[in-house]
Formats: structure tokens, sequence, C-alpha cells
């Protein structure tokens, strides 16, 4: 039985193709999924370029706040559903049961026989990259925009944090382990730092 956090459920699930065919082939190319790694930095590098030429190119604030909210949208979902597989064999979701419960499902693809990993560390660094550093962009975007009095780019800047920050930290569950706590995990490694000095 999983534990349970006050609102959650966790459960890990292999993933659901195994791609065992991608197991037999030869680990020559670096980069394996080379369109999965374009759009993974496409949309999301896209939305920060619109952002920051937006005013330069256009006086409708409507048709940029538009734009990059798709290109957000369009990353968030390429990102959980598509790249995350491709490229380090991870994926995660949440969904309620009837009873209105939720739970926080994560899927990892199954090492191979041979113990080898699936994935190259090229489409690894590329992903965990663009993962982490684009959001920490959107939030000097935000603290720019709040601390400039630019309230009506806040939500879009807001949004940027919301649906970035949620696949960063999804992909962060999944990595560590579903099943250990983040904020045990930190109160641990702050612990161990404090005691250290």
């Amino acid at each position: 039985s999983p534990p349970q956090d006050s609102s959650d459920d966790i459960e890990d699930v292999s993933l659901f193709d195994a791609d065992d065919d991608v197991s037999r082939r030869s680990k020559k190319s670096k980069i394996r999924h080379p369109v999965a790694s374009f759009f993974h930095l496409f949309f999301r590098v896209s939305a920060i370029v619109v952002y920051l030429l937006c005013e330069l190119l256009t006086s409708s604030f409507i048709a940029c706040m538009v734009t990059i909210i798709l290109l957000l949208s369009c990353d968030f979902w390429a990102v959980k559903n598509v790249t995350g597989r491709l490229m380090v064999g991870l994926r995660w979701w949440n969904q309620v049961d009837d009873d209105g419960r939720s739970h926080w499902v994560f899927e990892a693809r199954k090492v191979s026989a041979q113990g080898g990993k699936t994935s190259s560390e090229a489409e690894s660094r590329i992903f965990w990259l663009g993962l982490i550093t684009c959001p920490m962009i959107w939030v000097i975007f935000a603290f720019s925009a709040l601390f400039s009095f630019k309230v009506k780019w806040l939500a879009v800047v807001v949004m940027g944090v919301v649906l970035q920050g949620a696949n960063l930290y999804g992909y962060i569950r999944c990595k560590v382990g579903s099943r250990k706590n983040l904020t045990s995990l930190a109160t641990n490694y702050l612990g161990k730092q404090f005691l250290r000095q």
C-alpha cells in the first residue's frame, strides 16, 4: 500500500510502452529524438522571446498575451506528455478517484536487461537544463514586472511560472522518487548542512 499524504496518494507504475525497441537501437547517435529535443526547447524559448520582444513588435497587449499563453500551454503539454517520456523516460500526472481523492502517478522507463540506459546523456542534459532554466527566467520576469509596476504583464508572467513550475515540480518528484516527500528531503538536507557548520 503506497504511503498517503493528507490530500494525495502516490503510485509508481512502469512506462506504458516500456520502449523495448529503443533499447535495441545502437547508441551511436547522441541525440536519439531530435524532434522531441527541438520542441522541448522551442515552445519555452519562444515564449520567453515573445515576452521580451512583444512591446517592440506590436502595441497589442492582448495579441502578445494570447501568443505567450498559447506557447506556454503547448510547452506544458509537450513536456509533460511527450519529451519527458522520450528524452529521460519519465512521465507524471495527477488523477482524481470517484471518491474525490487525488493520486499522483509517476512513470519511469524500465531499465534494459543489459542494465544500460536507454536515454542518452545529451538528451538528458538538454531536458533538465531547459526544465530548470526557463522557470527561473520566468521568476526573474515576475519580480521585474512586480517591481517595475507592470501589473498587466504580471498575469502573463505568473502563468509562465505556474505552467513551467508545475512541470519542474512533477519531474523532480519523478526523478527523486515518488515515495519520498520533498519537504522531508529539503528538511534533512538543511539539517545536515546546519549540523555540518
